[in-house]
């Protein structure tokens, strides 16, 4: 296996014809354990990384952890921790779900993918196990656990100092939760995969609150006083110092007493971290726990992107008392570089975003109704899976739009996907329907070239995975400027 490290001739090696034979049939494997499904549990994992060697542990060379749950966010704080990390020379892993062009994406090291020879040896070098789990009466594991534990094992196998895990689905029974952190955040919690995690958010916020353990603090950027109230609860039992996120207004008359690179160091401090609007709307002032901070303009697009910055922020000095110090300048140095496609992303005249809940889609509208995209015409491509609240959707989105295409998703859980345009009709007159992704998205782009407009692409991220690979792949990125 190699290192994780880039090198030519391992490049090259990654090209042959065996090398390639032997990724698609770890694909095709990976591809075959969908069919069980979503089977949340703990004791498949266990079992699983016990035949491995325990690679999750610490005693057998495991990384240092971090693990994010919420339900939207939770990416976006991930890859931006990642990014700060790595930037302060730590040899850092990156564990998201799920990806949008390629597993591969899913698992990386200062931010390359997995390759694409060590995904195949890692799935042959597994196999043998879980087929000897199999025959002494074990459930199989899913096609999820068996990633994550193929992680796991690889930011062992690669020496990883630190690996940044977004939690799966859930939190308590989910399959990274095997994991002993140094530090746990729970972005926010609202309604979402509500068939696996509970009918209110009480409930969900009480399966999330899972992955708080005993003296690991817990960061939470959540504006919901019953979700705050069920998180400290959990951690109070836990004895695990709670750190709130929270917009606060700017102190008068307090100068910014802001880092100036020295490197951030422990403190026995547990407080509140705050943010609030700086000398422009685009920028924040951090007040941390150890430092107040230049102000900072979030990498990612869109509002909500400044809790997590702050939480991510929270999160890293959280490390930083456990040995893992940074500099503001690295700070500023990794969220430079953070990317996250597919969530408010821009391309030419598209702007694409995995709005797939009605807390991403009320995010998304928030979005839409700001500069520099309130004026401009819109045309959505929209399609989303069976199993999500269209309607809610719908009512939040269709709004905004002069015309929409719905469309459908990649995935057998697409279900009867066509409802959906009854139900946007309720709220925009101009509704088309096309199931073929290109061809939607090639009539949205006329349709807003004629008008001087933009195409917004949101719902499922089966879809707009497909979608973008489209649009990235069109023989002209139209130009298009939003100022």
């Amino acid at each position: 296996m190699s290192t994780g490290k880039h090198d030519d001739a391992g490049e090259q090696e990654r090209h042959t014809p065996a090398a390639t034979t032997r990724f698609a049939s770890a694909l095709h494997y990976l591809q075959e354990l969908t069919k069980f499904g979503f089977n949340l549990g703990l004791q498949r994992i266990t079992e699983l990384l016990r035949r491995l060697g325990d690679p999750h542990r610490a005693e057998q060379g495991a990384p240092a952890f971090m693990h994010i749950g919420g339900t939207n966010g939770k990416g976006s704080t991930a890859v931006m921790t990642a990014a700060v990390l790595q930037a302060a020379g730590y040899r850092t892993g990156l564990f998201t779900s799920p990806h949008l062009h390629c597993y591969t994406e899913r698992t990386r090291i200062d931010g390359r993918p997995i390759a694409p020879d060590d995904m195949a040896d890692l799935i042959e070098e597994m196999g043998p196990h879980i087929e000897a789990m199999v025959a002494d009466g074990f459930e199989h594991p899913t096609e999820f656990e068996v990633w994550t534990a193929l992680s796991l094992l690889y930011f062992q196998r690669c020496h990883v100092d630190i690996a940044v895990i977004e939690v799966g689905l859930g939190g308590a029974i989910d399959s990274t939760n095997v994991i002993r952190p140094i530090v746990a955040a729970i972005t926010n919690v609202s309604m979402d995969h509500m068939e696996y995690l509970g009918h209110d958010v009480e409930a969900i916020t009480k399966v999330k609150a899972g992955i708080i353990k005993e003296q690991v603090p817990i960061v939470t950027a959540t504006k919901d006083p019953q979700v705050l109230a069920v998180i400290r609860q959990k951690a109070q039992s836990q004895g695990a110092p709670l750190i709130h996120v929270q917009e606060k207004a700017p102190e008068k008359g307090n100068p910014l007493n802001s880092t100036d690179g020295d490197d951030v160091e422990p403190s026995c401090m547990m407080s509140d971290v705050s943010w609030s609007v700086a000398t422009t709307e685009a920028a924040i002032l951090v007040r941390g726990r150890l430092h107040t901070y230049k102000p900072i303009v979030p990498p990612l697009s869109g509002a909500h992107q400044r809790d997590n910055v702050a939480t991510a922020i929270a999160l890293l000095e959280v490390a930083a008392e456990q040995g893992f110090t940074w500099t503001p300048s690295h700070l500023e140095q990794g969220l430079a570089v953070a990317k996250w496609p597919g969530r408010q992303e821009r391309i030419g005249r598209f702007f694409i975003d995995g709005a797939h809940n009605v807390a991403g889609a009320e995010t998304l509208a928030a979005t839409l109704q700001r500069p520099p995209y309130r004026d401009r015409r819109k045309i959505f491509v929209l399609g989303m899976l069976s199993d999500k609240e269209r309607s809610a959707v719908a009512a939040i989105l269709a709004p905004l739009a002069e015309q929409v295409i719905v469309t459908r998703p990649n995935s057998p859980r697409a279900g009867n996907w066509t409802t959906l345009a009854a139900a946007v009709s309720l709220y925009c007159s101009q509704v088309h329907v096309e199931a073929a992704i290109d061809q939607a998205i090639a009539q949205a782009d006329q349709a807003a070239r004629a008008v001087d407009g933009i195409v917004v692409v949101t719902g499922s991220l089966y879809m707009i995975a497909e979608a973008r690979h489209v649009i990235l792949h069109r023989q002209t990125t139209p130009e298009f400027t939003f100022c």
